[in-house]
């Protein structure tokens, strides 16, 4: 029997429409009903939708072979699970806020107050780490109302936009940890599903790859053409193909999504025409 990699994915929320998109992109098809499990119509792979809090456990049980977990999940679960890939999607932070009137001085306000969080783990060895005595309130669902209702003098939670902080008279103090989505696997998989797993991961890489460049194609005068090869050095090296009318070329390159609008003047001003720009589907180096 054929071995099938079984990856387990947030049923429902920031995660779950992501972690859709990503195997999308990988050119896996899959359904996104609202059933437990679906197999993937192309590719030996299963995909079960579980709550995200539960991904690292039925990981590192080998429920599951890999998951899609936001690394606070990784990290507060603290479970035998290894971090394969950082995914770049659904990323947000965690912090540490106060009432809005208080005059917070740096951490060591939080000395001897108590912190209400749903994140006891990941807020326990920030402290520790820092220094600081403060006493930790577990607690599920609203964490902002802690202060408001007098169970705690801070909060340590998940922050977007600020505005649900906003709302309940908080702001902001400081930033505890960046997390974004991460693809997880059991330590201990056998060598087929190894090589499942790295077929998986060739194609997220060459999708992320090809989302941080762009392929550019531009007319050049011809006594320009080493000039602009020194800006545009692509993969290996430009493509340069003569046009029909004579003293010009076109020239085909990649370049990284960053640099492009410094290289984009420097090319006007060596004599460029004709600047296309064109997004990668996916790109193998």
């Amino acid at each position: 029997m054929n071995p099938v990699l079984k990856i387990a994915v947030q049923k429902s929320g920031r995660l779950n429409e992501g972690s859709l998109n990503l195997l999308s992109e990988c050119g896996i098809k899959v359904r996104s009903g609202g059933e437990l499990m679906s197999a993937a119509s192309n590719f030996p792979l299963e995909v079960f939708y579980l709550r995200d809090d539960d991904i690292p456990q039925y990981v590192a049980e080998r429920v599951v072979d890999i998951g899609i977990v936001g690394e606070n999940e990784y990290l507060e679960k603290a479970e035998k699970v290894d971090i394969i890939n950082r995914l770049g999607f659904s990323r947000c932070r965690f912090s540490l806020a106060v009432k809005r009137e208080e005059k917070y001085s740096g951490l060591e306000w939080f000395e001897g107050k108590k912190i209400a969080t749903s994140y006891p783990v990941i807020l326990g060895n920030f402290l520790k780490e820092k220094g600081v005595n403060a006493e930790i309130e577990e607690i599920s669902g609203s964490v902002e109302i802690a202060p408001g209702i007098g169970l705690a003098e801070g909060i340590f939670d998940i922050v977007s936009t600020g505005s649900t902080l906003l709302a309940n008279g908080l702001k902001e103090v400081e930033v505890v940890l960046k997390s974004e989505a991460v693809l997880i696997a059991n330590p201990s998989l056998s060598d087929e599903k190894k090589r499942l797993l790295d077929q998986v991961i060739f194609r997220i890489e060459a999708t992320h790859s090809a989302k941080q460049h762009k392929y550019i194609l531009l007319n050049i005068p011809d006594e320009k053409i080493d000039e602009v090869m020194k800006l545009l050095p692509g993969m290996r090296s430009p493509t340069v193909m003569p046009l029909a009318d004579k003293g010009w070329s076109s020239v085909h390159s990649v370049i990284n999504e960053d640099d492009f609008w410094a290289i984009i003047d420097q090319l006007k001003e060596k004599g460029a025409e004709g600047i296309l720009v064109c997004p990668i589907e996916k790109m193998i180096v």
